[in-house]
């Protein structure tokens, strides 16, 4: 009787405690409904999250909080909240929460979703000590040739403007971390890399594996009763191969003395005085490649389609940039502060189409206390740029494309609202987790964005009737980056002189590209080759 009574009793106090567990504890912030043991994980969106966190915050204001089973994700939507949390308090929200699937693949190295450890701070310090805004400087010259490719490339096959963009992006990181470009979207590396990067962010999706780190007995279930670790070992791989060889490739160069300036090359000859042993510095190299890739070209993508979308943005831009640049000569980055329109439109396309629109999420170090609500120690973070971007109260009418409101206020809020907690580096992320590549990334964005407007015009493609075909601004790639999926448009150059001096600039790029020409494949230097005999 009495091991009965225990039994009963020890059933109940379970199912007690299994009733609590997904339940909201006291002092955290409102948010949705919970339910027994799942807490809001039935609800939580797999793909587009930053679409259903802005909806909830709508209904439960900018700091909100989500029970995923026992865990606790706290939501902000809310420019103070994300001031002082993220920026002022940022020592115990640095920490990124436990992703078993980073691990696997990348051994806990990745310096974006690296937990706070040691390592982490050896790559975030090295990546700090190569990125500065000097040394970018020192890399102006190949990412202002590669520009002009960009443009010689449009000009040249305007249908492919897509992945000329991407051939632009990822040529450039390349050149500047390992001293190799890229002529070609097809050139084997930038082929190799796009690939792994998909299914890297396919691995990544929120969704797209098993709760292993919730449910951790799952990390134990064989890899062949379990594709995602297959998926995991393919991504390793392909990761693997590509960011270590192209490691190799620099050290052998430097052993034949064939330096030219590249950041692996001041990481390699200073490992020791950086603490960086080969695990750790191929992967530097890769997150860089990553970070400097994918980001610049949906930047880009995003901005081509907001000027096809809004043409009165495009119209006001082509104005400022005729009347400061002229008809003879492409924009130099020294123009910008002349050009107060296209300074505007550039932090307009980071608030229309933000490129991370829920950032990657932190989590917290130790309990912290806001407006009278706790954010319990290890908590999960997320900083829902969109929200805050698209916010009504903070931006007249948000889901347009418009300039303008940064000539208005400085940070591109409605007159009178107080902006003051918003900052213009916003998009590039918050705390000690801001982009470390910020500076290069800028120069990328700035001068292309430039350059575009310059040199074309940009319209809606038309069916065979000679309608014009809409765009769906909202037709996006799901992943925590995101840019537009490809679309078609008109391309051409606004004057056939503008077109002319996009080839002459072109082909005195040359000198510039050679540096960067190191074991091309059979391919690329005939596509090198002919490309050249062209220009002239």
């Amino acid at each position: 009787m009495a091991i009965l009574l225990a039994l009963a009793v020890g059933l109940l106090g379970l199912f007690i405690w299994l009733r609590k567990v997904g339940s909201r504890e006291p002092g955290l912030p409102p948010g949705p409904p919970t339910v027994p043991l799942l807490g809001n994980l039935h609800i939580f969106p797999t793909e587009f999250a930053h679409y259903k966190f802005t909806e909830w915050a709508r209904q439960y204001g900018g700091f909100y909080s989500l029970k995923v089973g026992p865990g606790t994700a706290i939501v902000l939507t809310d420019a103070a909240a994300v001031k002082e949390l993220m920026d002022k308090r940022s020592a115990t929200t640095v920490d990124r929460p436990p992703t078993h699937v980073a691990e696997v693949v990348a051994g806990g190295l990745n310096l974006v979703l690296a937990r706070y450890t040691e390592n982490w701070r050896t790559l975030r310090r090295t990546a700090h000590a190569i990125l500065t805004p000097q040394a970018s400087a020192r890399h102006l010259p190949i990412q202002l040739a590669e520009a002009t490719q960009l443009l010689h490339d449009i000009i040249r096959q305007p249908e492919s403007f897509y992945t000329h963009i991407r051939r632009y992006s990822s040529s450039v990181i390349m050149s500047v971390l390992y001293g190799k470009r890229a002529p070609r979207y097809e050139t084997p590396e930038t082929t190799a890399f796009f690939k792994a990067q998909h299914e890297w962010e396919l691995v990544l999706e929120p969704g797209a594996t098993p709760p292993v780190d919730l449910i951790p007995i799952l990390k134990y279930v064989p890899a062949r009763f379990a594709k995602w670790k297959r998926d995991c070992m393919k991504t390793r791989k392909l990761q693997r191969d590509l960011y270590f060889g192209l490691l190799d490739e620099t050290k052998e160069r430097m052993g034949r003395g064939e330096e030219n300036g590249s950041y692996m090359e001041e990481v390699l000859m200073k490992q020791a005085e950086f603490g960086m042993d080969r695990e750790i510095t191929g992967y530097l190299g890769g997150v860089l490649i990553e970070g400097g890739s994918d980001t610049t070209s949906s930047y880009l993508q995003s901005l081509v389609m907001a000027l096809i979308a809004f043409p009165e943005a495009q119209r006001k831009a082509h104005e400022e940039i005729d009347r400061v640049i002229g008809q003879h000569r492409m924009p130099t980055l020294d123009d910008l502060e002349d050009l107060p329109y296209i300074r505007a439109m550039i932090l307009e396309t980071h608030r229309f189409r933000p490129v991370a629109p829920l950032m990657i999420p932190h989590a917290t170090l130790a309990a912290e206390e806001y407006n009278g609500y706790v954010i319990p120690e290890g908590a999960t973070i997320f900083v829902n740029a969109w929200g805050i971007f698209h916010d009504p109260d903070l931006f007249d009418d948000p889901e347009s494309f418009n300039p303008d409101r940064y000539l208005l206020t400085e940070n591109g809020t409605k007159p009178g609202v107080d902006g003051s907690n918003l900052r213009p580096n916003f998009a590039f992320g918050v705390g000690r987790r801001i982009c470390p590549g910020i500076h290069l990334a800028q120069n990328s964005i700035n001068l292309n964005s430039m350059n575009l407007v310059w040199a074309f015009d940009f319209a809606m493609d038309t069916d065979a009737n000679g309608k014009p075909i809409e765009l769906d601004t909202f037709a996006y790639q799901k992943g925590i980056l995101t840019g537009p999926l490809p679309f078609k448009c008109k391309i051409t150059p606004r004057t056939a002189e503008k077109a002319e001096i996009v080839e002459r600039e072109f082909a005195e790029a040359t000198d510039t590209f050679a540096k960067f020409e190191f074991g091309l494949s059979a391919e690329d230097k005939e596509f090198v080759a002919q490309s050249r005999t062209h220009g002239h």
